[in-house]
């Protein structure tokens, strides 16, 4: 985080807001203003964590649709892979009725 500076928000309550607010520093044992702040800083948290999931999600998924149109070539291993697959007991057309 940076560092500390005297910048200051303000903003105008109503006389309910205010009240609601002081309740809730009160409880936590905190300043009305470090409640504030405190709030707000985990509000704006959780909002860009929300974000950065769904906008991850999306990239995501945009990959795998991509990769789903255009599937690369099988690699040795898969080849590898199907090949003893086929010649065992587990492929259906080697099972026995």
């Amino acid at each position: 985080m940076s560092s500390i500076t005297n910048e200051q928000i303000l903003t105008p309550l109503s006389t309910q807001m205010r009240e609601v607010l002081q309740q809730a520093a009160d409880l936590v044992g905190t300043t009305l203003n470090q409640f504030m702040i405190q709030a707000s800083l985990e509000k704006a948290q959780t909002i860009i964590q929300h974000e950065q999931i769904v906008r991850l999600q999306s990239q995501d998924a945009e990959v795998f649709f991509k990769a789903l149109d255009n599937p690369p070539p099988p690699n040795d291993k898969l080849v590898e892979a199907v090949t003893l697959y086929k010649e065992s007991s587990l492929y259906a057309p080697n099972r026995n009725p």
